[in-house]
């Protein structure tokens, strides 16, 4: 399926990878957003889950190995040409992920790859929606941690 003006929604996945007080960020080789910095992720492939997905898109665009953690949130990017048609229409399901191996390269897809305390997200430029799911991704992440260190939990764990 086309991903330019598709039949359907394409599904995608969007990582909010975390290490201490940072995120993970990319800036976008390919529209839409061409340019832009983003969460890194990408588009479903047939038959893999949507954990799968979002380990597979880490390690394509940056190189890193990472542990899922959870669910954040499901978002909807939609943009319109001049017609009012769908020109790209993700329905985008975001999930926090801890970094557990590798320094981050720009791989394909990608232009750059920077590693940003939450704190100083405001300053990139971000999309409303993706500012949003980092900082609550994160925000799930450190509680995560906070329960593993309170030992609440014995492990950061793979969510099922």
């Amino acid at each position: 399926m086309s991903r330019l003006y598709p039949e359907r929604p394409i599904v995608g996945v969007g990582v909010a990878v975390c290490r201490g007080d940072s995120v993970l960020l990319v800036r976008r080789a390919k529209p839409p957003r061409l340019g832009e910095w983003s969460l890194p992720g990408g588009a479903q492939k047939v038959g893999e889950t949507v954990f799968e997905a979002a380990a597979r898109e880490i390690r394509e665009e940056t190189r890193l190995e990472i542990e899922v953690l959870g669910l954040v949130d499901v978002v909807d990017s939609i943009e319109l040409d001049g017609k009012g048609l769908a020109r790209y229409h993700y329905t985008l399901v975001d999930v926090y992920a801890a970094a557990r191996s590798g320094d981050p390269v720009a791989g394909d897809d990608v232009s750059e790859v920077a590693w940003v305390p939450v704190r100083e997200l405001g300053g990139r430029g971000l999309w409303s929606e993706t500012r949003r799911v980092l900082e609550k991704g994160h925000a799930l992440f450190l509680e995560k941690e906070k329960a593993q260190r309170e030992g609440t939990i014995s492990s950061i764990g793979r969510a099922t």
